[in-house]
């Protein structure tokens, strides 16, 4: 259930922010909403380890798909980061203002680390590694979400149009990490809560 209502929202603030995103000349915006898509890979990663979860080679083979995928996706978006938002500060690109993305990053603020708590507990409840994983990816768009979200007050209220790039390399280092502790399979069940 947690995974589904994941997906629904993830569906939904992904899209909402890379159409922002693009439209306001954003990169910490597009990198959250493609974040968003990681998301949602994410949790159909965790229902198809559920899936297999009565097979216990099936289950265990499972795992390891799930938190590859899912840590190769975190390496994905950092290098699209450092290429788009090192292109926007050489070529001092402003983002414009987009009250689209200011709501879906407070509502993200608030909502990811509700669903981060609860599928921490049911990835310990079963002692498995993908659904950790995809309860620290949860946790980690709220950290994201945060982080975004000062990125694009900054431009909108102080017009400081490098924030918004800054804001998203500030994101490189958190995706970064997660995405080689996913493709080596290190995830713990005191990362992600």
């Amino acid at each position: 259930m947690l995974s589904r209502l994941t997906l629904g929202y993830n569906a939904i603030e992904g899209v909402v922010a890379i159409g922002a995103g693009v439209m306001a000349g954003s990169i910490a915006l597009v990198g959250f909403g493609v974040d968003s898509v990681i998301e949602v890979t994410s949790s159909l990663a965790s229902l198809f380890r559920l899936h297999h979860d009565a097979d216990a080679l099936q289950r265990a083979r499972s795992e390891r798909i799930a938190v590859r995928v899912v840590g190769w996706s975190f390496l994905a978006l950092s290098a699209y980061i450092v290429t788009d938002a090192g292109h926007a500060l050489l070529s001092h690109e402003m983002p414009t203002r987009s009250l689209p993305g200011l709501v879906i990053t407070v509502l993200s603020v608030i909502v990811m680390p509700i669903l981060s708590r609860a599928k921490g507990r049911v990835a310990e409840t079963l002692a498995s590694r993908a659904l950790l994983a995809d309860a620290k990816q949860t946790s980690l768009c709220a950290y994201l979400s945060v982080i975004v979200l000062v990125g694009l007050l900054l431009n909108a209220t102080l017009g400081w149009w490098w924030a918004d790039p800054v804001a998203a390399l500030a994101m490189v280092p958190i995706i970064a990490k997660e995405g080689v502790e996913g493709v080596r399979g290190a995830v713990t069940c005191e990362d992600c809560c």
